[in-house]
């Protein structure tokens, strides 16, 4: 009788899948509260690594990172109209507090454009003063009707970036520098993910911007995902707040905004774009752990092997674990490992101890091979180089061949049902055509220039949308 699987296999029901992997690979649960989440240490460990990588590329850009509090004054919402309005059908308000009803309600922070705004008037005064590049790390609070962990949760974890600048033109290459050299470099080389970069159309843009930059990606199932936002806010919150400066010549002028944001939803997107039915498969330039050294038996000999190669592999920067819990079945231990994603294996065993060799198992393209134990050292890192390029080309490929030019609505929304994406000109689309792919559960995901660039508006000539059906 043929063993049951330990996943629900994709091709049978990719919803499922996700959810089981979540639970096999000790990802997340889900919170007492509906829409929320508890994410589990090996979960966090990939939150921690995106946060790093992300961080360090924030502080190349300029940003300073600071903390704004989790509430915010309802009124303060509604001094920017089409900020309150987008956002108004998700708030968490809290009416009381301390056994007493509050003198104002007061909003769990969906994002904090508002609350930020109203520190920039007090602290820009000058030119001198600007630009003033602000990024923290926080958790929001979105109330969610369709909640998927990592996906769309009521509460999740992001950075969101705030700026002041003097000049629209200053404002707008800030928010195309973070979409392109914070966000698409990360995405692309330690996610591995062939993110599209684009605009949204205007249906689809940030409540309160005047321009949103997108990065989409392609999951396994061939639905997109949003993988961040960087948004031109022109001066709508500047008026709205009062944040104004004196120029060099005296005058008084408001300043020009952008904010910016990406969250655990890239936790999700990771998994969905290089997960398999064995599990997760974890890039090696994010991996917590890179490789993992099992002892498959409790000999002294073997255990003493398996911690020098631990230490040595250590010793030379790979981010290494030792497993040589030998009281739990290696077989089992060699599942977790690969349900987890740990891009490498290094299973030693007597035998091997006697020839010298070690079992190599990689993860991302599969197999097995015996590896002389001296050489380890020496042939991971570029092993590892390899299998991260090979998770990008399969990103990569798997959008180019999903990928349809089409020349209707009708066309386009065939292809989104089909598990793929549509290229259709935005002059033949509009927002006519837009609103009749709604009616399909399809969306704009972006628009880009006839090149495959970001467009500099949203009617440059020779546009494209690229429309899928997306989480």
């Amino acid at each position: 009788m043929a063993k049951a699987p330990v996943l629900t296999p994709r091709a049978d029901d990719f919803p499922r899948w996700y959810q089981d992997l979540i639970n096999k690979a000790e990802l997340a649960d889900n919170g007492p509260v509906r829409g929320t989440m508890v994410i589990r240490p090996y979960g966090y460990a990939l939150w921690e690594r995106m946060q790093q990588e992300m961080d360090a590329r924030i502080k190349d850009a300029g940003a300073s990172n600071a903390y704004f509090p989790l509430f915010i004054p309802q009124s303060y919402l509604t001094k920017e109209a089409e900020h309150v309005e987008g956002f108004a059908p998700e708030l968490a308000v809290v009416t009381h507090g301390g056994g007493k009803d509050l003198e104002e309600p007061v909003v769990v922070r969906p994002t904090s454009e508002t609350i930020i705004n109203d520190y920039f008037s007090k602290w820009v005064q000058s030119y001198r003063d600007l630009p003033l590049l602000i990024n923290q790390w926080a958790n929001v609070v979105r109330w969610e009707m369709r909640p998927r962990v990592f996906l769309r949760t009521t509460e999740f974890l992001w950075q969101e970036g705030h700026t002041a600048h003097a000049t629209y033109e200053d404002a707008r290459d800030y928010a195309a520098y973070i979409h392109q050299e914070v966000y698409a470099d990360f995405m692309v080389n330690v996610l591995g993910i062939d993110v599209v970069l684009g605009r949204k159309t205007a249906s689809e843009r940030f409540a309160g911007a005047v321009n949103t930059l997108t990065l989409e990606g392609m999951m396994g199932d061939g639905k997109a995902l949003q993988m961040g936002t960087s948004h031109e806010l022109g001066q709508n919150f500047a008026k709205a707040f009062h944040t104004q400066y004196l120029s060099k010549e005296g005058r008084q002028e408001f300043v020009w905004q952008t904010s910016w944001g990406s969250s655990t939803r890239m936790v999700g997107g990771l998994i969905m774009s290089h997960g398999d039915d064995d599990g997760l498969r974890v890039p090696p330039h994010l991996a917590p752990v890179q490789a993992v050294v099992l002892a498959i038996k409790g000999d002294d000999a073997v255990l003493a092997k398996v911690r020098e190669v631990g230490d040595r592999l250590k010793a030379a920067g790979i981010r290494v674990q030792v497993d040589d819990r030998t009281d739990t079945p290696f077989g089992r231990r060699a599942v977790d490992w690969e349900l987890k994603g740990v891009p490498v294996r290094i299973e030693i065993g007597p035998r091997d101890l006697e020839n010298g060799t070690a079992m190599l198992a990689r993860r991302i393209p599969g197999g097995k091979e015996p590896v002389a134990i001296e050489s380890l050292v020496g042939a991971l890192p570029g092993i590892l180089e390899e299998d991260q390029a090979l998770l990008l080309e399969q990103s990569r490929e798997r959008r180019a061949s999903r990928t349809a030019d089409v020349a209707t609505v009708e066309e386009a929304v065939e292809a989104a049902a089909a598990g793929g994406w549509a290229r259709i000109p935005w002059a033949v689309l509009g927002e006519d055509g837009e609103a009749k792919l709604a009616e399909h559960a399809v969306t704009v995901r972006c628009l880009v220039a006839e090149d495959g660039s970001v467009p500099d508006a949203d009617d440059t000539p020779g546009n494209v949308a690229v429309v899928a059906r997306a989480y």
